[in-house]
């Protein structure tokens, strides 16, 4: 673990160390003031390259972090954080990106489990349909690029409601036919992490892979358990429960698409995210929905439209039946 920055250490003339909000194998992520822009504050994630490295694959790392920051610094979503800036320090390199603010869903499900509840399929849905909108937005650039690190703690709820997709850490550029050495990638949390991204770029990574760790997010976020790596499925698939076997209230079609989104072989799993999404939540758009915002009861229908479909019909067939026995 390389040494961390100090408080009140500023790089580049410019961004001043505040504290640690985030730590890896790779260096850490500093919350910094900058000192250009008065009053904002954005995240610095470092890179510490692997020293041991020879000289010429030393180098061929970090031309690698530069191009793909590169690639970083040109994106905008309004699910991404936006890279500002990028720069290397001696043996170090740095991504300067907005400051989210908000609680993650990790912390989210760890809330209404300790509350003894599950998180509401209707905000799961909600979230899980920004996160596609950015996903897709990722995936469809040219080349594509590729997250590889989608779980609950790297998805932060700004107060607005709006979900961003943060650590943009194992962030790859699929490029085809390229050798990528994994300094700045990684190979993800072994919970979300699907069997072909193991042993990290020696893997076929592909934008499955990323569904893949989105539907492992969801099982979790819905179920409050976590759901079981792909190793061990692979060994024993029963090793896998159902997830309305753990929360009943789980829609049918949501279950369905988490284990398509959750299949081990990537060929078996939705095409792209386009479809997984529509498998999700069909065409309806996702907007920001502030915390404890109340559901309306068009949004419940359309959460669960087999469920009231169901309802309505049961009930309009006990008033036409006591009509007809009135009669």
């Amino acid at each position: 673990m390389p040494l961390a920055l100090k408080t009140g250490e500023v790089l580049r003339g410019r961004y001043k160390v505040n504290r640690i909000i985030g730590q890896g194998g790779s260096g850490s992520i500093y919350l910094s003031d900058d000192l250009r822009l008065n009053g904002r504050q954005c995240a610095l994630k470092e890179v510490e390259h692997d020293r041991t490295l020879p000289e010429d694959l030393l180098k061929e790392a970090r031309d690698q972090f530069l191009r793909e920051a590169t690639v970083l610094a040109r994106l905008d979503h309004p699910n991404l954080p936006k890279v500002s800036d990028f720069f290397s320090v001696s043996t170090r390199d740095y991504l300067v990106m907005d400051f989210v603010p908000g609680e993650d869903l990790r912390t989210l499900m760890l809330e209404a489990k300790k509350k003894k509840r599950f998180l509401s399929e209707f905000d799961v849905l909600n979230w899980m349909g920004q996160l596609a909108d950015a996903l897709i937005y990722l995936h469809e650039q040219n080349p594509p690029i590729l997250h590889r690190d989608i779980k609950p703690s790297n998805l932060k709820l700004m107060p607005s409601g709006l979900l961003k997709l943060v650590d943009f850490g194992l962030v790859k550029v699929a490029s085809p036919g390229e050798v990528t050495i994994t300094i700045v990638q990684g190979q993800g949390t072994a919970l979300y992490t699907p069997l072909e991204q193991y042993g990290g770029d020696s893997g076929h990574t592909s934008t499955r892979s990323d569904i893949y760790a989105m539907g492992t997010t969801m099982y979790h976020l819905l179920t409050s358990t976590p759901p079981a790596d792909a190793r061990h499925r692979f060994l024993n698939p029963t090793v896998l429960l159902s997830p309305r076997s753990i929360n009943p209230e789980i829609s049918n079609r949501t279950e369905k698409a988490i284990l398509w989104a959750m299949s081990l072989h990537p060929d078996e799993r939705p095409e792209n995210m386009r479809i997984f999404r529509q498998s999700l939540i069909g065409d309806h758009p996702t907007s920001p929905r502030p915390k404890n915002q109340k559901i309306s009861l068009v949004e419940m229908i359309q959460q669960k439209p087999e469920q009231y479909l169901f309802w309505s019909a049961a009930f309009l067939f006990i008033v036409s039946f006591l009509l007809s026995v009135g009669n």
